[in-house]
């Protein structure tokens, strides 16, 4: 039962980051635009692996607790550092944004892929087809 939990822990954890990004991202591309806008981002595998590996430190124990918050943290986000500088200050470079992004959405649409044949998977396993 651990290996189950494990392995639908990491594919929740990805998805839970790759739509944290998504809204970085999204963010970036909306500011593109915007004088002396600062593109962000943060290194996915980094995070996962610091989130595989302390898992989810607060838990909720009364319907009134806040719960943790997904994705990373302010001080986890980093500036994009851009290749060719903009004369406004503006570091939004819109065809890197958009890679990106498109990257970023055919791994959630994976990841969920993933998820949902693991649950079909184990929904079979339990109806004993």
């Amino acid at each position: 039962m651990d290996s189950i939990s494990t392995s639908l822990n990491v594919h929740a954890q990805a998805l839970g980051l790759r739509n944290k990004r998504n809204e970085i991202l999204a963010s970036n591309i909306a500011n593109a635009a915007t004088p002396h806008f600062k593109a962000r981002d943060f290194n996915f595998a980094q995070e996962l692996d610091k989130r595989l590996v302390s898992g989810d430190p607060l838990r909720t124990t009364n319907a009134r607790h806040i719960p943790q918050a997904g994705g990373p943290d302010a001080t986890d986000l980093k500036f994009r550092v851009p290749t060719e500088p903009s004369l406004d200050g503006n570091t939004v470079e819109l065809a890197v944004e958009q890679v990106q992004f498109s990257e970023n959405v055919i791994r959630y649409q994976t990841s969920l892929g993933f998820l949902n044949r693991r649950i079909s998977g184990l929904e079979s396993a339990i109806k004993g087809e």
